[in-house]
């Protein structure tokens, strides 16, 4: 008795079936055939590749041992032989209920571990056993299988060749050595997990299907145990020994990429997949390094090509090589997500778009910051394979969507008796929800690490603004005179590859931004979506003020600066005294960058976490951060130091590429950003005061202080506030963010700022040596009583105090 299903159907049907909440109990009505089956106990799932010379040995053998045990047998099958016809030929004489899964070109994703996985979705039994068919897996073990995990109540019990009662002499001496080369990188990678296995690797086991979710495997090659093995920690595992014999018939499928295929996959298990990929990538680039030397060098000393010539040629020939190795094994499972025309031409686009790109950022590296030459090339080798590899993993090898054959809904609910479907539930979207205190609602496809504290678990139904990636148009779509909708596009010469963005306002603020943009949240969120935030918090009758907050009781102080002067180490030096020595007054954070003010005097928290640099690990306990946290500040400090951001700023006003620039250098040197709670772990977080003074400081070599009228204060922050956001695309969005309905968004916010300014005390304080916090807290303790001081923790401070 044979169903013969291809993939696709399956594919559609389980998802009707599991739409309908009926799946196990209409599963038996997918064909007339079907209706004859008994429950089975056990259900068999053999994975073929041509295999036609094993088939009728196979089932013979499986129908002598499972004579007492109710099974089906499970052939998923990617031949391009004869072997579906066999297995539709044995069908007839055996009394045990064959399924045919055969699997075209376009959906044989993941080998023999995918063809596992597709086996283990149409197996009807609650135990399954996954064996090979060239009966080097004997048959007759299967019954002990299924006694071992009754007698231990397991969930999943493997055939062991490497027992000390086992034996493997169908391995042969080479690929015993080969097995147990693989099986010690298994244990070294994972430890813990397979310290009572003895075999990760075998082909030969049973599991309970209700144990594993199939959905959560991806498999790639062979060796499929080894991934249900670590995705599932929690399996009661026991294990048998077994004779792995000789091959019945046929050829063996193990092969070089095979084992390509189990490391890359090992790699990817222990480390997340695109970490396996990205070594693989970088292996394929530093080959074509090689072959790009090699075929410039014979075409201009051998053929007398001249040498620019032969350049081209080089690269031609390197990029086919490295787009045939990625095609073959970085990829190999998403080798049909495209037509491989369309892949080869991104490719050769990607590579060519690198190389003008790679010119701007040496000349960075080695004009602007003093670095060597031959260093910046190597570092821009380095960044622009990361580039690369994020727009082969995401535009040019997409992930497969999952496959959906045509179907009517009516046929197929009357087949199975459950009401017809519309359509087919798209699965939910990943999105996540920030809620600013109930003013401004961001959603946004990327996570925001700089809203992370305004993060909302529940959904946003109407965002205030909206955060999408999206590959952006050369050009805006035209307007109707009538259209109350504003847009603005923003795009560098290397447009999509690159920084790009679309803001359109319709009642949402969408945010369209370049899937580039994805890989550099930070870039995102401060050169794209702050800036959105500032304005539009003005016209809700806020203002994002560039300023540090600290928070005395109800009375809060301001803190500005321009950018890179020393809000920040000011403010945790301030935290950090406090907390050693005249806690008591309420000291609590607000914010080291931003503040937000409300028209009545009333400020806002909004704490981003902090960017630090050499200064402030000072002007907090060192020990807060671990040592590669701090041997990697060495390279972050220096690379968002005040001399790069003026370098940066110089750039600026070229025609480079800037926002694309700074987006690759960030994303390859990330901000030393901290949240202050892993700084100062002790630290309060007020959730509110009332503004009571602002403290302007500056970097001057004599320092000095000096009171501040309401409207110089007021000038001073709102040149502060101009100058937190001098970097493109700004310059080129800015009139677009602050002209709304016709007003001018410039005037509102100066006027909620004067306004919370009103009556209150400014003061100036200039320093050379950064020691602004000492100033700061003596005018801060000056309006405390001392009765109001709890005395400090230090008694040898009191007299201190009291004076």
């Amino acid at each position: 008795m044979l169903q013969n299903v291809s993939s696709q159907s399956l594919d559609v049907e389980n998802d009707l079936l599991r739409a309908a909440g009926q799946l196990e109990e209409n599963r038996a009505l997918i064909s007339p055939a079907m209706s004859t089956f008994t429950q089975p106990t056990l259900s068999i799932v053999v994975p073929t590749r041509n295999e036609v010379d094993n088939i009728d040995e196979l089932v013979r053998r499986l129908e002598h041992a499972l004579s007492s045990v109710p099974a089906e047998i499970v052939f998923v099958d990617d031949s391009n032989d004869q072997t579906p016809q066999a297995i539709e030929a044995v069908s007839a004489r055996t009394q045990l209920p064959i399924v045919l899964i055969h699997r075209p070109p376009e959906q044989q994703m993941g080998g023999l571990g995918g063809a596992v996985v597709e086996g283990l979705r149409a197996a009807r039994a609650p135990w399954v056993c996954v064996m090979d068919a060239d009966l080097q897996h004997p048959p007759e073990l299967i019954p002990d299988l299924l006694d071992r995990a009754n007698r231990d109540n397991a969930d999943l019990v493997l055939a062991s060749r490497y027992d000390k009662h086992s034996g493997h002499q169908g391995l042969g001496r080479a690929r015993t050595l080969v097995s147990r080369g693989l099986h010690a990188m298994a244990r070294v990678m994972f430890p813990g997990k397979m310290h009572n296995v003895s075999d990760p690797l075998t082909g030969y086991f049973l599991v309970r299907r209700e144990a594993i979710d199939a959905d959560q495997l991806h498999p790639r090659g062979f060796k499929i145990l080894l991934e249900i093995l670590i995705r599932f920690p929690e399996l009661r595992v026991a294990e048998i020994p077994f004779q792995f014999g000789n091959r019945y018939a046929g050829k063996s499928k193990a092969s070089t990429r095979e084992a390509f295929n189990y490391l890359s996959h090992l790699w990817s298990l222990r480390f997340g997949d695109n970490a396996g990929r990205l070594i693989a990538f970088a292996l394929v680039g530093a080959s074509g390094i090689a072959v790009n030397s090699l075929v410039l060098a014979f075409a201009t000393e051998w053929l007398g090509i001249y040498y620019l010539t032969s350049l081209l040629l080089a690269t031609a020939a390197s990029t086919v090589w490295n787009f045939s190795l990625t095609e073959w094994w970085v990829y190999p499972d998403r080798s049909h997500s495209s037509k491989w025309l369309r892949r080869l031409g991104l490719f050769f686009f990607m590579n060519n778009a690198a190389l003008l790109l790679r010119g701007p950022l040496v000349f960075v590296l080695t004009s602007g910051w003093g670095v060597h030459y031959l260093v910046s090339n190597l570092f821009s080798l380095v960044a622009f394979t990361l580039l690369r590899f994020g727009l082969a993993d995401k535009v040019i090898w997409t992930q497969p969507k999952p496959h959906s054959a045509k179907f009517n809904p009516a046929t197929a609910s009357q087949l199975r008796g459950v009401p017809p479907l519309n359509k087919r539930a798209a699965a939910p979207k990943k999105v996540f929800d920030y809620d600013i205190h109930g003013i401004v609602t961001v959603q946004s496809e990327v996570a925001l690490p700089e809203l992370q504290r305004f993060l909302s678990t529940e959904t946003v139904e109407h965002p205030t603004i909206s955060v999408q990636i999206r590959w952006l148009p050369r050009r805006l779509k035209a307007q109707t005179a009538s259209s109350s909708e504003r847009r603005i596009l923003y795009r560098e010469s290397v447009g999509n590859l690159g920084f790009a963005a679309q803001i359109e306002d319709c009642g949402t603020i969408e945010v369209l931004a370049s899937p580039l943009l994805r890989w550099s949240p930070h870039v995102l969120y401060t050169n794209l979506v702050e800036p959105i935030l500032r304005w539009t918090f003005v016209q809700k009758g806020y203002a994002l003020v560039h300023a540090a907050c600290m928070a005395f009781g109800d009375k809060a102080y301001l803190v500005t600066a321009r950018t890179d002067t020393g809000k920040t180490t000011t403010l945790l030096r301030m935290l950090r005294t406090l907390q050693r020595q005249w806690i008591g007054i309420g000291a609590a954070f607000l914010s080291d960058d931003l503040t937000l003010v409300s028209p009545d005097g009333r400020v806002l928290p909004y704490p981003k976490p902090m960017t630090i640099s050499h200064h402030t690990v000072q002007a907090v306990n060192p020990k807060a951060l671990t040592r590669r946290e701090r041997l990697a500040l060495l390279v972050q400090s220096r690379a968002h130091s005040r001399s790069g951001r003026r370098f940066a700023f110089l750039l600026a006003k070229t025609h480079l590429p800037v926002a694309t620039i700074n987006t690759i250098v960030q994303l390859l040197i990330p901000p030393p950003k901290y949240d202050v709670q892993r700084l100062i772990p002790s630290v309060k977080i007020a959730t509110g005061a009332k503004l009571t003074g602002i403290f302007v400081i500056e970097r001057f070599w004599t320092g000095g202080e000096a009171s501040l009228k309401e409207n110089e204060a007021l000038e001073i922050l709102l040149n502060n506030c101009e100058d937190a956001y001098g970097f493109p695309p700004y310059e080129s969005i800015k009139e677009y963010l602050y002209k709304s309905n016709g007003h001018d968004l410039r005037t509102m916010e100066s006027a909620i700022i004067a306004q919370a300014l009103k009556g209150l005390s400014g003061t100036l304080i200039c320093s050379n040596n950064l020691g602004w916090s000492q100033n700061i807290l003596a005018q801060v303790m000056d309006t405390f009583t001392f009765s109001e001081v709890v005395q400090p923790a230090q008694p040898a401070l009191a007299p201190v105090l009291a004076a």
